[in-house]
């Protein structure tokens, strides 16, 4: 089941892998890497789901900041 990568590094997950991990929009992953150079696609266990970009955002602005600097905490890395 081959999958091309986008210029953002992005890659679509099977079907039928995704339906095998219950993977479903919004789930996270975790890529593992063995001794061997194997990469392994796991699904997260629920409760150890990262923070959202929201979430970490929560209590870091102050009265000082600029918008720009706050909107650059709220946007997605990609």
């Amino acid at each position: 089941m081959p999958s091309i990568v986008t210029r953002k590094g992005r890659v679509t997950i099977p079907k039928p892998i995704r339906d095998h991990l219950a993977i479903a929009p919004g789930s996270q992953v975790v890529f593992e890497i063995t001794p061997e150079g194997v990469v392994i696609l796991r699904a997260s266990k629920p409760g150890t789901e990262l923070p959202g970009r929201f979430e970490k955002a929560v209590g870091m602005a102050d009265i000082k900041m600029r918008t720009d600097e706050i909107m650059r905490l709220l946007r997605p890395d990609d």
